[in-house]
């Protein structure tokens, strides 16, 4: 039986305390640990942005999008991860939706010209 696999997006705030080098190191890894377990279809790194509220006493983040497919069961290990790394302030996994292409309507035909029309039927 075939694997099912998904599509998800993730986002992850590093402390800036890491470094330019160990900031570049920590988003290589996770790019390494996805790809190992899935295919990594982009990634987005939004780069040091402000916090809305101080997180552990912190107050510039450093912001990562990485868009991937992979099997459902390897969001549970990445998280995992993504909790034990120092370094990491916040993390989100989310399933994405891929909108499908809906089928077009087919054209209505052209009114048959044996059918009597609306008059005729109540005289008849």
């Amino acid at each position: 039986m075939p694997e099912i696999k998904n599509a998800y997006e993730t986002v992850f705030i590093l402390s800036t305390k890491l470094g330019d080098d160990g900031i570049t190191a920590t988003v290589q890894k996770f790019k390494d640990l996805i790809g190992a377990h899935g295919t990594v279809d982009s990634v987005d790194e939004w780069g040091k942005r402000r916090l809305a509220y101080p997180i552990k006493k912190e107050e510039e983040g450093y912001y990562t999008l990485i868009n991937f497919t992979s099997v459902p069961s390897f969001t549970a290990e990445l998280d995992r991860v993504y909790n034990i790394t120092d370094g990491v302030l916040r993390s989100l996994i989310v399933k994405r939706v891929i909108p499908q292409k809906k089928p077009e309507p087919a054209k209505p035909e052209a009114p048959k010209a044996e059918e009597p029309k609306a008059d005729e039927k109540k005289e008849a």
